[in-house]
């Protein structure tokens, strides 16, 4: 049977069985201490990636304490705590694990082991596994309950074809995730490169390169149900605005902000509480008023570009890394901001290295709207299948 013919929208269900969660895979709990092991790869929670089948990180035996489970190369790595994130990764070596996660092997009689990551990332499994999960806090399941859970699993005749296709999709999304990653090792070698260079010490004072530079608001306006967007450092997200907010002020409010920070097309956006250094620069007409936001202003596009590539490179956010004030939430003041310096934009090798990161940007923006695309079919091909 050719992968063409199946109909992924009309399969044919009729002669699947049902099956116990125990029946479909084994759950391996063989202990591990890592203070006495051989093994030299252990697998937490936050070494696997939400929605998706590759582990591509670890710790080791020196990281933790306490008894760990033993994996096995193939088993998977089930987050059993906060089950809603979604964590199931293929072990590729022998070594322990997290006891916040459960060691899964397929049962070959019922499921192939190259079908069963499918499965476990189905809604169908992972709905399930919130919907038994307990606890408020940190809502974990347990193997007594996950195992008497019941699952529709195909014939095995269907198993190597339905395994096949799905492997070729999750392939394509890898080969995308590797191009993305070498864009953007090449672009950081770019920039180290470039910064090199004398002519990108910073030398401008800010205050200097803009013409102003203020922050939000230090007031906390009434909360109204709508009205006008008030957005804080939390809405700049990866180096873009998000506008998504429940916090919106009156007119009167609205005004009275935006005597202080008043956001025009241009203006550089940087975070400066919580999510510091997180940079945007305006792009469109704004309808919105500014909390716990540096404001650098400029109606200069280019000096705009400028500082606005320059605040985000790896060489910025390191050093600002290091000069961060706060213990339990780190900040920078107004008065740093205006301290800050920048290179000399109009500097033909600055021109160039900014250019270069026009491109980068381009480039990974595409990539990145690919893989959501792919994300998207893939996970709408496993939820046909199961």
């Amino acid at each position: 049977m050719a992968t063409e013919k199946i109909d992924l929208n009309n399969l044919d269900k009729s002669d699947w069985k049902t099956y116990r969660f125990d029946e479909i895979a084994q759950n391996i709990s063989e202990r591990v201490d890592p203070n006495n092991t051989d093994l030299e790869v252990y697998i937490g929670l936050e070494h696997i990636d939400s929605e998706s089948l590759h582990i591509k990180r670890h710790g080791t035996p020196d990281d933790v304490n306490g008894t760990k489970l033993k994996f096995y190369k193939d088993d998977i790595i089930f987050g059993r705590r906060r089950a809603y994130q979604r964590k199931a990764g293929i072990a590729t070596c022998d070594g322990f694990c997290s006891a916040h996660a459960l060691v899964l092997r397929a049962n070959p009689d019922v499921i192939d082991p190259a079908l069963f990551p499918f499965f476990m990332h189905s809604d169908l499994f992972m709905n399930r596994a919130v919907d038994i999960s307990v606890g408020s806090l940190s809502p974990t399941i347990n193997w007594g309950t996950l195992k008497h859970q019941e699952f529709l699993i195909p014939p095995k005749g269907l198993h190597k074809l339905l395994s096949g296709l799905l492997k070729a999709a999750d392939s394509n999304l890898e080969k995308l995730k590797y191009s993305l990653d070498s864009v953007s090792i090449y672009r950081s070698c770019v920039e180290k490169e470039a910064f090199k260079l004398a002519s990108f010490t910073p030398s401008i004072k800010a205050t200097e390169y803009f013409d102003k530079i203020a922050d939000g608001t230090h007031d906390t306006p009434k909360k109204q149900s709508e009205g006008y967007k008030l957005l804080t450092s939390k809405n700049i997200v990866k180096n873009k605005l998000n506008l998504d907010t429940d916090y919106y002020l009156t007119k009167g409010d609205y005004d009275a902000v935006n005597k202080r920070s008043q956001v025009n097309v241009n203006d550089i956006l940087f975070g400066m509480i919580g999510t510091v250094g997180q940079v945007c620069r305006v792009l469109n007409e704004p309808d919105y008023a500014i909390k716990n936001m540096g404001l650098f202003k400029t109606n200069d596009k280019s000096k705009s570009v400028g500082a606005f590539y320059y605040f985000k490179s790896r060489t910025f956010q390191h050093k600002l890394l290091q000069t961060l004030s706060g213990t339990t939430q780190k900040y920078v003041s107004l008065t740093y901001l205006r301290n800050l310096k920048l290179p000399d934009h109009e500097n033909e090798e600055v021109k160039k290295w900014i250019e270069k990161e026009i491109a980068f940007d381009s480039v990974m923006e595409e990539l990145v709207s690919k893989i959501e695309d792919i994300k998207i079919l893939n996970k709408s091909i496993i939820n046909k299948v199961f």
